[in-house]
């Protein structure tokens, strides 16, 4: 502080000496420089300024020659007697231009009388006077053992108030293997010391270096200062603990109480503090269920019983204990106790399927390994000897391993999953101890499914009927089919053949359902068209290779009342049928005057014609036949009667709704050569006309009665093996002839269907449900024998 202030004196003087010297400059101003040594004594002659400025020493006095300070005391006076100046006290020179190079001192002295100032500079010159110190007698570093080599660490440099040649010009090291210093040259600030680590320390070799730094300044001789620098080497973690046996084996005898010490461990660690405790524990690795059993004091390393010791639970074990230090990042060191555990014989055999398919499939061949089994006894000794047997002597055996207590569970025989799907077996597992021991184990053996069972339909053929007129695109019958098999092999898909052949040509207008089996017609049949197809549908599984199997399909066409009847005489013309007939007067009751001829395309009783009277000028006169369509006279003609009737015929069939059509028929009455003429006439305008229509009706018929006469020696036959018990109750007119007459016979099952018109056999039922026209004839052949046996459609016209 002193220092500060002299200096801020110096310069306010200097400042006001500047000052004065500007404003007075005029009048006088010289400058003087001295030099004088540091540290001399007191009164020490700096220069004398009266004869160096050429002033009169005897008017000094008066003119009261001074020097103008601020510092006190003053370090130098002027004698006003000689005018020499000296030094007024000791000078210091690193008190007074601390830290400067060069020490000059400017001071200011003044006459008055006339008013003189001048001005002298007094360099104050340096001796090594002081010698280099350090801020602190001793540094304490401490540095890590694993700092790298060439680490370099900054010391404070020492301090010399002296300057130029007398400051500190070196630094030095005590000699030191893991250390060398080096000095780094800052310019104004001087020279700093750098500690550089030069080997690697290691703090178990060696936890303390002493050092010593000397700095040397430039004097002759030189002076010195020196600092002891304590090098602490901090400890790192880098030793881990170590245990004081490479293996520790104990023998614990089984059902040793809780708190019997097991064994006691100890470990040691290299570094120090915190890093050389150690704390003890059971490994990661070691199962949990060990430490129900056992524990570890954590700071003894003692190891003692916890739970309940069974040998047959375990007869040794390996623990892996751990010692850790408490380092910041602990380091720690594993090493097992093998704990062998006494053994007493308390336990029956276990048996152990150690590997086992929970299903085998069902084409294995024999001496196939189901499973593969594993007993053991935790005794030891005959106790631990067993012997393994199966119970069951079918399709399953047990053939030892060539491992001891191995066996294998394999099949004797082929396997059918059709028969038994699953099997239950008993293995028995008996020691060889007195008394012996024994334990059962039951394994559940399931057989798996093998594609090996081909669907099969549940009836083949399959026959069905379908009424003509049906709509498009609706089920018309469906087919089932099953599989043994299961799972994807019993999923079944349908489809229907389509081969393209002339037979098989109407399978493109139905189509099925590949999952349910329905079949849909896709157009509407006509039995007048089609009366009976058949087709082959494909019952295909998922199985891998899939299995298939097809069935034949019978389809029949029931018919319908879907045509109306047709008028064959008299002929049609214009849209109506009307005809002209001319009898002579003179006829007899009875007489044939015409017959209406017409044709049904239907069968039985859709095709079943009769005839009425729908309008008749007289009743009495003319009569028609229901059946046959004759018109006949009821009486004689009389002269009263008209020459002209007008009778107009109803022509129905016998369906459910039933359809018809009318005719016309006029006759006219006239004289009985009249009549013979007009008959000649009209049989030769006629002749031509029925020449071509006789001949068609003499082949039609003779084919008919070909055709029918077949059918009754076949009926005729039928009867005469069936009983007596069925009578006709329909059709009582035998001889009638007066429509068509159509016959379809077939059978399913233990009957035989025949669709027939209005004449039917003598001992024919009628199918109920069958619109009328079916009737069951009896058969005695096999009921499994399912097919078409004869078809045939009659036709007479009459």
């Amino acid at each position: 502080m002193e220092q500060r202030r002299c200096q801020a004196t110096t310069m306010r003087g200097r400042w006001v000496g500047c000052v004065v010297t500007v404003l007075l400059w005029s009048v006088v101003s010289a400058q003087l420089r001295y030099s004088v040594s540091e540290e001399v004594k007191e009164g020490t002659v700096v220069g004398n300024i009266a004869k160096d400025l050429g002033l009169d020493k005897t008017t000094l006095k008066d003119r009261k020659y001074r020097i103008v300070t601020s510092a006190a005391p003053p370090l130098f006076h002027v004698d006003q007697k000689d005018g020499i100046l000296y030094v007024s006290r000791k000078i210091d020179r690193e008190e007074v231009c601390e830290g400067a190079r060069t020490c000059v001192m400017d001071i200011k002295t003044v006459l008055e009388n006339p008013l003189e100032v001048h001005y002298v500079a007094i360099e104050v010159l340096d001796i090594n006077d002081h010698a280099p110190t350090f801020p602190e007698k001793e540094i304490t570093l401490d540095i890590s053992e694993s700092i790298s080599p060439g680490a370099r660490i900054p010391l404070h440099p020492a301090r010399d108030l002296d300057g130029g040649a007398f400051s500190i010009q070196q630094y030095k090291l005590s000699a030191n293997d893991n250390f060398r210093l080096d000095v780094k040259d800052t310019g104004e600030d001087g020279k700093i010391p750098v500690l550089i680590i030069q080997k690697s320390l290691d703090r178990e070799i060696s936890g303390r270096h002493v050092l010593a730094v000397t700095a040397l300044d430039g004097g002759k001789p030189p002076k010195s200062g020196q600092v002891n620098i304590l090098v602490n080497v901090i400890d790192v973690n880098d030793n881990a603990p170590v245990f004081s046996k490479d293996v520790y084996s104990v023998l614990l005898e089984e059902n040793s109480p809780p708190g019997t010490t097991v064994v006691k461990v100890n470990a040691t660690d290299l570094d120090d503090g915190r890093n050389e405790e150690i704390v003890y524990s059971f490994s990661n690795s070691v199962n949990r269920k060990f430490f129900k059993l056992f524990e570890i004091n954590p700071l003894t390393g003692e190891i003692t019983v916890k739970g309940s010791i069974d040998y047959e639970e375990k007869d040794k074990y390996q623990i892996e204990i751990q010692a850790s230090d408490k380092g910041l990042a602990p380091l720690s060191t594993q090493k097992n106790v093998n704990i062998k555990i006494v053994d007493m014989n308390d336990n029956a055999p276990e048996i152990e399927v150690t590997s086992f398919s929970n299903s085998i499939p069902e084409d294995s061949r024999p001496g196939t390994t189901v499973a593969l089994i594993s007993v053991n006894d935790l005794d030891s000794g005959l106790n631990g000897k067993v012997i393994c047997t199966l119970n069951e002597d079918g399709l399953f055996t047990l053939l030892p391993s060539l491992q001891d207590k191995m066996y294998s569970l394999v099949t004797k025989s082929s396997l059918d999953r059709e028969q038994e799907s699953h099997y239950i077996l008993t293995v028995v597992a008996k020691d060889a101890g007195h008394p012996s021991l024994s334990s059962e184990k039951t394994i559940t053996v399931v057989v798996s499914d093998v594609n090996d069972n081909s669907p099969e339909f549940l009836l083949s053929p399959y026959t069905f009927y379908v009424t003509e007129g049906n709509d498009p695109g609706a089920s018309v019958f469906s087919v089932k089919a099953f599989d043994q098999d299961e799972n994807n092999n019993a999923l079944i898909s349908y489809h229907i053949v389509r081969d393209g052949s002339e037979n098989n040509k109407l399978a493109s207008f139905l189509n099925i359902n590949s999952e349910t089996g329905d079949i849909v017609a896709l157009k509407s049949f006509d039995f007048e068209t089609l009366k009976t197809f058949q087709f082959h549908v494909v019952a295909t599984d998922s199985g891998t290779p899939s299995l298939s199997s097809n069935v034949t399909v019978n389809v029949f066409i029931l018919d319908q009342n879907d045509n109306p009847p047709v008028i064959l005489y008299p002929v049609s013309s214009n849209g109506s049928a009307e005809g002209v007939e001319e009898i002579p007067r003179n006829v007899n009751a009875g007489h044939l005057v015409t017959k209406v001829r017409a044709y049904d395309a239907d069968i039985g009783y859709n095709g079943w014609l009769l005839f009425s009277l729908q309008e008749v000028t007289d009743h009495s006169l003319f009569g028609l036949d229901r059946y046959t369509g004759q018109i006949r006279t009821h009486r004689s003609l009389t002269e009263t009667d008209e020459a002209e009737h007008k009778l107009v015929i109803l022509v129905k069939d016998n369906g459910n709704v039933s359809l018809s059509a009318t005719a016309t028929v006029v006759v006219k009455l006239v004289e009985p050569k009249e009549a013979f003429a007009a008959s000649d006439v009209k049989s030769a305008a006629k002749v031509d006309e029925e020449d071509n229509v006789t001949l068609y009706l003499m082949i039609t018929l003779g084919s008919v009665s070909l055709l029918f006469l077949i059918s009754i020696i076949v009926l005729i036959a039928m009867q005469c093996s069936k009983s007596t018990d069925y009578t006709s109750k329909y059709l009582q007119e035998i001889n009638y002839d007066g429509t068509l007459c159509h016959s379809i016979q077939y059978r399913s099952g233990d009957k035989r269907y025949m669709l027939v018109g209005p004449r039917m056999s003598i001992g024919s039922t009628i199918v109920p449900g069958s619109h009328a026209n079916t009737l069951v004839l009896p058969d005695r052949r096999h009921a499994s024998e399912e097919r078409s046996e004869q078809m045939q459609v009659c036709r007479a016209v009459v």
